[in-house]
């Protein structure tokens, strides 16, 4: 596959892995890259200099193209992004933030900056900051995700039609054939989290991978829309943020049950009741624990039967 992302970032096929807190570390990265992916490495749950370590070890580990995903409200931004000068990294995705603070910086040093949206307002204001290509994230997705709820079917080509840098859709893909629909809809590429984050490579505790494994259509919901909103899997610190909501708890109760470290309890430490288990709608679809490339490959293999299938629908 030839086409703007490959072109943008040097890679065979236009497939990016999502940058997950306690999900995305070297291992990850480095598989994604070596199957003709993008892997990125997620600073979010990085103390910086075990970034650098992460960095260090992705390059010993593979000499194709990777890159750092940044969320922009991290406490020591100013160290993360130094260490990704120093380390010589090509390529970073930032979200959660001004795409304006870090953008004209980074390239300064040579960086292709990448930055995610979910909506028209933030993708204007990241063209207008100079970013070499936006992820538009639709409400499916895993993590943090947008207060409008839009979905991915609607947001890609609602922002493809007012940005001229390439568009790369993520959100509710988790098969070659959504792939193909992306691309019909717009976009140039495509970014995965939840299919990556049940990876042997990937960094989560084996309970976390588990639950997604296990885990049926419906299992997930956005919540904590008061403070940020996320998507989780229903366990118990979600049922209990959801009784919160619904007796109208003030902000502060919610910040006080959220806590510190939530996330890191139920993705890498593997607490399945009282953790935040961040992770997109598509994890209903997904059976079986996968090496990272045999993930790429099935995408791909998949897309091409997609678009043979689309051949065969012809309107005079």
């Amino acid at each position: 596959m030839k086409n703007a992302v490959c072109s943008l970032f040097e890679i065979k096929y236009p497939i990016i892995q999502g940058g997950m807190i306690w999900c995305s570390g070297w291992r990850l990265a480095s598989a994604v890259s070596n199957a003709g992916g993008l892997g990125l490495i997620g600073s979010g749950s990085m103390y910086p200099e075990v970034l650098r370590e992460h960095i260090q070890k992705c390059k010993q580990a593979t000499s194709k193209p990777f890159g750092v995903n940044v969320p922009l409200l991290y406490p020591e931004i100013d160290k993360l992004m130094e260490i990704i000068v120093e380390e010589g990294v090509k390529i970073v995705f930032t979200s959660a933030g001004n795409p304006k603070t870090w953008t004209q910086h980074l390239k300064k040093h040579g960086i292709t900056v990448v930055h995610a949206v979910s909506n028209i307002k933030f993708a204007l204001k990241c063209q207008e900051a100079g970013v070499d290509a936006i992820v538009a994230e639709g409400f499916e997705a895993g993590g943090h995700n947008g207060r409008e709820e839009t979905t991915t079917l609607v947001l890609i080509p609602t922002i493809k039609r007012v940005i001229q840098v390439p568009l790369i859709a993520a959100g509710g893909i988790g098969s070659g054939e959504a792939m193909a629909a992306a691309f019909c809809l717009g976009a140039s590429g495509v970014q995965i989290g939840s299919l990556f984050a049940a990876t042997q490579e990937s960094s989560a505790h084996p309970n976390f991978k588990e639950a997604i494994v296990k885990s049926a259509e419906g299992d997930t919901q956005l919540t904590l829309k008061q403070l940020t909103p996320v998507r989780l899997i229903k366990n118990k610190f979600f049922k209990d943020v959801d009784a919160a909501e619904k007796r109208a708890a003030s902000i502060e109760e919610l910040e006080k049950l959220l806590g510190r470290a939530r996330a890191k309890k139920g993705m890498f430490e593997g607490d399945l009741e009282e953790g935040e288990l961040e992770i997109g709608q598509v994890s209903g679809a997904i059976k079986e624990i996968k090496p990272a490339a045999k993930v790429i490959n099935e995408l791909v293999a998949d897309f091409k039967k997609a678009q043979q299938n689309l051949a065969t629908f012809a309107f005079d």
